[in-house]
């Protein structure tokens, strides 16, 4: 009875550590993300400033990305086999090293350098911290990944009301006021290294043992699903490019909203990510990945083929349910990579965080060449086709596990 009593006792003190680090994990994901949505909320100003074209703020924007997307999949294929607790830490050091050269950068290519410090940050903490989120899930991986991602929506959300009410009045560098949040996160981050040295792992084991044990799908099903996965990643963020690198200029340029107003329509329109992510998880964990992933792509073009046509009032309701529908799809796109590639987490985030960082900075290159030769009203007309891309989720195979056993 004493050994019952025991083992109850200790089940539940690691859930409530596990849901302690999933709070912590997604309270630094914020604190990150944040800060990385400083740069993109300062174009305007920066646009002003130093005689910007479109063109180099999509470069700015590619810099940034895919300094990210290159190096994340490398940096979670390493970890699978060599974890490393305190590097979580150790990438917000990159951060706020990238802060500081942001806050004091007075020309173009110190710009560059910054964004590519900034993109450094992410490439170390987003596939660790996946991890990280999926050790701490008790089972629930939608609902996990859900409320790791959501605290990075939130901080993205936050970031272009900062710059509004901060940046903007006090100037560039007030950047570095931020480095205080940076250094707030390596301490949250090395605590969380800190569990995961100590207890992560040994959660960890048998999950992937139990993992390892189950029949993996056939190596076709494997291909063709991650390919599909990827080109839907294509479709959302090329699309998400257009919004949150542009979506300022464009009410500044066809409204002549102020810079202010312009933040504030982006703040709402982040908002209505973080509401998607957060939302679709949970939803993936009860009725399958695969219609969430279908469901969301799909879902959203009737609003994006009506965006580049409406006036300033229904653009900003246009945005909320393009941003809620749009962002439900990711949690469930990684965690069904994740089932479909047991044991290999690490790879798996690393991989899509790394290709959805760099079709966002493809995506803000290429739109950005457009706005500069044809008008950045052209941009939009054209990107509120790609969810139809969506449609290709329909050849998904079916991977996901029974409701009630992911639930446990």
């Amino acid at each position: 009875m004493n050994e019952t009593v025991a083992s109850t006792r200790a089940a539940r003190a690691a859930s409530q550590t596990a849901f302690a680090v999933l709070g912590a994990i997604s309270f630094s994901h914020l604190l990150n993300d944040m800060m990385q949505s400083l740069l993109p909320a300062l174009y305007p100003m920066l646009k002003a400033h130093y005689d910007l074209s479109f063109g180099q703020i999509g470069a700015v924007t590619f810099t940034y990305q895919i300094t990210a997307s290159i190096l994340q999949p490398l940096v979670g294929r390493y970890t699978d086999g060599r974890p490393r607790p305190y590097s979580l830490s150790a990438g917000m050091g990159f951060t706020l090293c990238g802060l500081a050269l942001l806050a004091y950068a007075r020309t173009y290519p110190l710009l560059l350098a910054a964004a590519a410090l900034i993109g450094t940050g992410s490439s170390v903490f987003h596939p660790e911290s996946s991890r990280v989120a999926r050790m701490a899930s008790g089972g629930r991986h939608g609902l996990a990944q859900s409320v790791f991602q959501v605290g990075g929506n939130l901080g993205s959300s936050v970031g272009p009301l900062l710059a509004a009410f901060i940046v903007l009045p006090y100037g560039q560098s007030s950047v570095i006021w931020f480095s205080f949040a940076a250094l707030v996160g390596m301490f949250v981050l090395f605590q969380v290294g800190h569990w995961y040295r100590m207890h992560g792992l040994q959660r960890l084991k048998p999950r992937e043992a139990d993992a390892s044990a189950a029949a993996p799908p056939p190596r076709r099903h494997v291909t063709l699903a991650i390919s599909l996965l990827l080109a839907l990643i294509f479709s959302k963020y090329f699309y998400l490019a257009s919004l949150t690198s542009y979506y300022t200029l464009y009410l500044i340029s066809r409204f002549h909203v102020s810079i202010q107003s312009a933040q504030i329509h982006l703040f709402v329109f982040l908002g209505s990510v973080a509401a998607g992510t957060l939302i679709g998880g949970p939803i993936g964990d009860r009725i399958g990945r695969k219609y969430v992933i279908w469901g969301s792509i799909v879902g959203v073009l009737p609003f994006t083929l009506l965006l580049p046509h409406a006036n300033l009032f229904w653009t900003g309701i246009l945005t909320v349910p393009i941003g809620m529908i749009l962002a439900s799809a990711f949690p469930a796109i990684i965690v069904y990579a994740q089932e479909l590639l047991p044991g290999r987490t690490g790879t798996v985030a690393g991989l899509f965080f790394g290709f959805a960082f760099g079709m966002g900075g493809i995506g803000a290159a290429v739109l950005g060449h457009i706005a500069d030769t044809s008008g950045i009203d052209l941009v939009y007309e054209l990107c509120a086709w790609l969810p139809v891309i969506g449609l290709l989720a329909g050849f998904l195979p079916e991977v996901d596990r029974p409701p009630r056993e992911a639930a446990h």
